[in-house]
């Protein structure tokens, strides 16, 4: 793995990372490859599977710096398929960062795969497994992200807005909410959207880190929202959340 590392740290370098939002996609990518590691640790797998998991999670968003360098933004729907995009990279460096062709597919297969909104049909069960601990490992970056670096100095922001009923409804449903092309979701929505990856986990021991570092509580009790309405559909949400938690974690 300090190879492969090696080897994507020389990639990253060669874009812009003086752009603070090129810079946070490296970093991003180098807790992902962490959580990714501990996922599959967790889930007992062995040596060979927890290294191929581990490349996984650090090269999962390698697409992301040509898409922002190109279009000046990370909205697939704006742009491209990150997922996708990813795969034309690697399918001309993936010797760089792994010497055998052994695991080419499952990698790939598995980039593919963890920014969709569904897993594709047809994987192999390995296939499905890798898949599922890089779509856990990125969703729970994420959840860090929202409590350590998204919106700082942006409260306000949010506190000034209100929940929309689309949104409300999804949230409801227990599912995850889904992007649309051409609607970027703002304030509180925002907020909920990213709140609702927890439907789309995997993995119990996934659940289990989410719950250790409180990622749901940090980021919902960060706001301190104005609107009446907002503030108690939040209240709602949060409970119901920590009551799915809860529920996933003793089956």
């Amino acid at each position: 793995m300090k190879n492969a590392v090696e080897e994507f740290i020389k990639y990253t370098e060669k874009y812009d990372l003086e752009n603070e939002r090129l810079k946070m996609k490296q970093e991003h990518s180098l807790r992902v490859m962490q959580v990714a590691k501990q996922i599959a640790e967790r889930l007992n797998l062995e040596k060979e599977q927890i290294e191929i998991a581990t490349l996984i999670g650090l090269l999962h968003d390698i697409a992301r710096f040509e898409q922002y360098t190109k279009y000046k933004t990370f909205h697939d729907l704006d742009s491209f398929d990150h997922g996708d995009y990813a795969v034309e990279i690697l399918n001309k460096d993936l010797r760089k960062y792994i010497e055998t062709e052994k695991y080419d597919e499952i990698i790939k297969k598995a980039i593919k795969n963890h920014n969709k909104f569904q897993i594709e049909k047809g994987l192999t069960e390995e296939e499905s497994l890798y898949a599922k601990i890089i779509r856990d490992a990125d969703k729970i970056d994420i959840l860090y992200e929202s409590v350590e670096i998204f919106w700082k100095g942006r409260e306000n922001e949010i506190e000034d807005t209100v929940i929309s009923e689309k949104v409300l409804e999804q949230i409801a449903n227990n599912s995850q909410i889904k992007r649309e092309k051409g609607v970027h979701l703002k304030g509180i929505d925002e907020i909920i959207s990213v709140i609702s990856l927890i439907y789309d986990i995997n993995f119990k021991q996934s659940l289990e880190i989410i719950k250790e570092n409180d990622y749901i509580n940090k980021i919902l009790n960060r706001y301190k929202v104005k609107d009446e309405y907002t503030k108690n559909a939040i209240e709602k949400i949060q409970k119901n959340i920590n009551k799915y938690i809860e529920q996933k974690l003793q089956i």
